[in-house]
Order: C-alpha cells, then sequence, then structure tokens
C-alpha cells in the first residue's frame, strides 16, 4: 500500500515539477501546483505573480482557482495538492480555507513556510480544519530548480549593476 502511495505522489509530483518549469521559463519564481481529487488531476497552476501583475497568483492559489471550478465547489474536500515549495501564508490559510484534506511538499522554505517549517497555519488545532502533511518527495529536483532560479537572478542583477557604474564612470 505504502508503495503505491509513494509512486502515485511521485507521478503528481513530477507534473508539479514540469509546471514549476514552465514559471521559470517565464523568470517566475518556479513552483508548480496540481490538485488531485480521486486519482485525477482537476487543477494545475505554477506562479504567475509578474506575468498577472498579481501577486496572490502563486500556483497553488491558480491550481486551486481551477479545481474549484473543476468541482462547481468552493470546498475541496477529498482532494491532494501537490505542490514543489512549501506554501506561503497565503496559500497555507487558502489550504485550510478550501479544505484540502493532504499536502504534499517538495522542498521546505525556510523563510516563509506555514506548513511546518516557519509557521504551520495547516495543522494548527486553532483553525477550523488541519491538513494531513507530507513532504520530502522530489525534494532534491525541486531544491534545486529554486536555488539554480535565484543564483541565476542574483548573478542577473550583479551583471546589470556592473554595467550601471560603468555607464555612471564613463557619463
Amino acid at each position: 500500500m505504502t508503495d503505491t502511495i509513494e509512486n502515485t505522489d511521485q507521478y503528481f509530483m513530477q507534473r508539479a515539477f514540469e509546471l514549476a518549469q514552465q514559471a521559470e521559463q517565464h523568470d517566475e519564481i518556479p513552483v508548480g501546483a496540481v490538485v488531485v481529487h480521486q486519482g485525477k488531476i482537476i487543477g494545475e497552476g505554477f506562479n504567475q505573480s509578474i506575468m498577472l501583475n498579481d501577486p496572490s497568483a502563486h500556483a497553488e492559489m491558480l491550481a486551486i482557482r481551477q479545481a474549484g471550478k473543476h468541482l462547481n465547489n468552493y470546498r475541496l474536500i477529498d482532494c491532494t495538492l501537490y505542490v514543489t515549495l512549501e506554501p506561503c501564508p497565503m496559500c497555507a490559510g487558502l489550504l485550510v480555507h478550501s479544505r484540502i484534506k493532504r499536502l504534499v511538499y517538495a522542498s521546505p522554505d525556510l523563510k516563509t513556510g506555514a506548513a511546518g517549517s516557519v509557521f504551520n497555519l495547516v495543522s494548527s488545532p486553532q483553525l477550523n480544519h488541519q491538513l494531513i502533511v507530507d513532504s520530502n518527495i522530489m525534494t532534491e529536483q525541486c531544491s534545486e530548480l529554486l536555488s539554480g532560479f535565484f543564483k541565476r537572478r542574483r548573478s542577473e542583477k550583479k551583471a546589470a549593476k556592473k554595467q550601471q557604474n560603468a555607464a555612471d564612470a564613463k557619463g
């Protein structure tokens, strides 16, 4: 039984990873998410905050919106969310409100994670819903994608600053 669950988790996390790669292609933070109900993907998304000029356009948010439309319900009971990065507080709150049953994430977010790393909104006994949380599925691949993205971004900023300094020195 555990083997089947692990293989299923691997399969759906792989799709979330592919979506994260799409985000990176659009120069967005590479995070992807899928919502699964009865073994089928009913919602998916990747970070699009920059593209859409919408700070709420996180992968989880977009996937959950799509899943709600698919089920014609704002409650996503018996659904699992697979996401490549631990949800932030905004998305964790969304998971609680939408009644997602289970969260599976790949990489912990040690700066803003709200599923156990920094905060634990998804399992807080003070809230009216708690999620089952699993992690460590494809952690290495997802972490490498994120760290590579930020390393490239820092390098680009450094090069732009260097170029600006050179232009200022000439002018």
